[in-house]
């Protein structure tokens, strides 16, 4: 929150011409999904404890909305869960990833810097989530899954919530 404050304004002000701080755009919130599938009850408790230690906020369980016979899917089962950061816990799961877990990735390259929406949010994939240091790797059970990570911010334009992230310290690839 301070770093937005001393650092990312200003700099945002300079770059885009703006003449108040109240014109540059924002981080709103920060939304953390996990598709765990069909596993078993202890697996998908274990996933839950998981992503509740990386974002420091319980997840909320996300069920089938219809049955697919195809999938043995059906309605009301549990298939996922999400987390909506917002505040303080925001920019702290923000630095977290930015500083601490991205860098573990093994091969990183960087971020794509072409994964906006077109509505200036950015959408990052992530193949395992045991790159973030609070997840003890040897506890690991089974395969880990995936998590999908938005960041939603309060302006239309990509170039500008680029330039906003970039200034948080987002790590982008020259591609």
């Amino acid at each position: 929150m301070e770093k937005y404050r001393t650092e990312v304004v200003p700099g945002l002000m300079k770059e885009f011409g703006m003449t108040h701080p109240m014109q540059a755009p924002a981080i709103v919130k920060i939304v953390v999904n996990m598709g765990i599938g069909i596993v078993d009850k202890n697996v998908f408790e274990s996933r839950l404890k998981d992503m509740a230690l990386i974002t420091g906020q319980r997840p909320v369980v996300t069920k089938a909305r219809k049955s697919i016979s195809n999938f043995k899917v059906r309605e009301g089962m549990n298939l996922g869960a999400k987390v909506t950061l917002r505040g303080t816990r925001m920019y702290e799961f923000l630095d977290r990833l930015i500083n601490a877990a991205l860098p573990r990735i093994r091969d990183f390259r960087g971020l794509s810097p072409r994964s906006f929406d077109g509505r200036g949010n950015f959408s990052i994939g992530l193949r395992e989530f045991d790159i973030f240091p609070e997840i003890d790797p040897n506890h690991a059970t089974g395969s880990q899954g995936g998590m999908d990570i938005v960041i939603v911010t309060s302006t239309d334009s990509d170039d500008v919530a680029r330039a906003l992230l970039k200034l948080f310290g987002m790590p982008y690839s020259k591609n």
